[in-house]
């Protein structure tokens, strides 16, 4: 019988959800896909979706638990409910790990508070993380919950780069420093990169890409990571979809004197309405493509900024690491943008990199990990599917058997 994990991913007002073999190739569809949302509004949304089958329910849905509650009903009556199958383990998302949690770790009573003494550092994503956490563990008690950390592989990070430069007093009190996030996937994709250029790992200096609708890159010397754009939160760095990226501090300050601008005010701002969406109105790469093509200003001036931002962050590590063997693409943007991929690799030449267009374009439709420079590039590009879910479930699985 196949070993399943169930890999939870509790946001505010949404739950999403797969349900994996974690021996599975990592382009291989998940057994059970589902997503809960609209948790706590007029009309819910609740959709399994596997092999073969679909379900819907539009009903109101009062709280989380009632959504999950109702989700693993509908699974049972599709035949692959929780009861139904050999479920080894839960794999949870936790967005922040701080300095306590440096790897994935069994789900106690006791983790449970320290992830509360974590929510400080981040509000909007730990506390919708818990109450997933707490709802699984009442519906599925006997089977093993392991948290997984976005922070977690950034643990490695040097002082010299997990320290901002403040007042040290005022830093440690409040946890200040750089932890990084999107760590799952930026351990994924580079595990696969020694293998793609038949070098041991140790050896192998990369930059990885994680470019979706929140964006980070990495530097990682021997499969260690050295630095990252992401911060304290996840609105430092790269211009995102909706997020700032790195701005002048400054900037707040002048709002909140000049505007009037709360705190709360500027963090929705830099967040929420800030990055592609605040200067060219959309944050999806395919609509700001379209008005590109109509010669929409913004939408050209926003695009020009997202790029001068990642190239600007792929030249700093590649001095950071002291050469590079690799360069990796990731996620939504990293992985089908085309154009994205073209412009922040352009005229690199004299830095050994260089990209093969019809690799670029994937003319031979290749599925999975493939190399998009040339074979004379002495850097190696490459676009590496992520799958956070099955790293979440594999890592799981492997800290449920040591029980």
């Amino acid at each position: 019988m196949t070993k399943y994990v169930l890999v939870l991913n509790s946001g505010s007002s949404s739950i999403k959800f797969q349900v994996l073999d974690p021996e599975a190739k990592a382009t291989a569809d998940p057994f059970v896909s589902g997503i809960v949302e609209k948790i706590g509004e007029k009309k819910g949304h609740i959709q399994i979706q596997t092999e073969t089958s679909k379900m819907e329910d539009n009903r109101p849905i009062l709280s989380h638990s009632v959504g999950l509650e109702r989700a693993f009903g509908m699974m049972t009556l599709l035949g692959v409910g929780p009861q139904d199958l050999d479920l080894v383990a839960v794999g949870h998302r936790v967005v922040h790990g701080g300095a306590t949690f440096t790897e994935p770790v069994l789900i106690d009573d006791e983790v449970i508070e320290q992830l509360k003494d974590l929510i400080p550092l981040a509000p909007l994503h730990n506390p919708a993380n818990i109450d997933g956490i707490e709802n699984a563990r009442a519906l599925l008690e006997h089977v093993p919950h392991v948290a997984v950390f976005d922070t977690a592989f950034f643990s490695t990070l040097p002082e010299h780069a997990a320290n901002y430069a403040i007042k040290k007093d005022i830093a440690d009190e409040y946890n200040i420093r750089r932890y990084g996030f999107h760590g799952t996937s930026h351990e994924y994709v580079s595990a696969k990169v020694p293998d793609l250029l038949g070098k041991p790992a140790e050896e192998v200096n990369q930059i990885t890409l994680h470019l979706g609708n929140g964006a980070s890159a990495a530097a990682i010397r021997g499969g260690v990571a050295v630095d990252t754009t992401m911060g304290l939160t996840p609105l430092a760095g790269l211009v995102m979809g909706t997020r700032s990226g790195d701005i002048d501090p400054g900037i707040i300050f002048h709002l909140a004197r000049s505007g009037g601008m709360t705190v709360d005010q500027a963090d929705k701002l830099l967040n929420r309405e800030s990055g592609l969406k605040g200067m060219a109105g959309v944050n999806d790469f395919r609509e700001l493509k379209d008005l590109i093509e109509d010669g929409d200003d913004n939408a050209r001036l926003a695009y020009d900024v997202y790029i001068h931002a990642l190239r600007r962050f792929i030249g700093s590590y590649m001095l950071i690491l002291g050469g590079v063997d690799a360069i990796v693409f990731t996620a939504g943007v990293g992985e089908n943008a085309v154009q994205v991929r073209r412009d922040a690799m352009a005229d690199l030449q004299n830095f050994g990199i260089e990209i093969d267009e019809a690799r670029n374009e994937n003319s031979e439709g290749i599925v999975g990990a493939r190399e998009i420079s040339t074979d004379d590039s002495k850097v190696k590009v490459f676009v590496v599917p992520t799958n956070e879910e099955l790293a979440i479930a594999r890592q799981a699985t492997e800290l449920a058997e040591q029980q």
